[in-house]
């Protein structure tokens, strides 16, 4: 390439990028993360939880949906459907209230 290290934008004089403090705060700044004492932040943490929680019991299910025999995988079949239903409602709910956290997000 011919180009000189230290000659690029963005690159030290040793030819490396700069690394970044990853552990800067945001205070101050307009799209600030909001405090945990927020209502709006705890609700979100909460449905978060709960879709963990739904994602650890799907594959639970699935898992004895496909080595159970055939009395347990019909109720692991059974059991893995309602999850599926649950969870996209939670996904949903996450989506909404993620939405609502925008600035400028309307409330209809």
């Amino acid at each position: 390439m011919g180009t000189a290290p230290d000659s690029l934008p963005g690159m030290t004089a040793t030819g490396h990028r700069p690394v970044h403090n990853l552990d800067t705060t945001t205070d101050g700044h307009p799209d600030a993360a909001r405090s945990e004492d927020d209502p709006e932040r705890r609700e979100l943490m909460a449905l978060h939880a709960e879709r963990a929680s739904l994602e650890q019991r799907l594959a639970r299910a699935g898992q004895e949906r496909l080595y159970l025999d055939e009395p347990g995988a019909g109720a692991a079949q059974a059991e893995e459907a309602a999850l599926l239903a649950e969870l996209d409602r939670i996904m949903t709910r996450i989506r909404a209230a993620e939405y609502r956290s925008q600035p400028g997000a309307r409330t209809w």
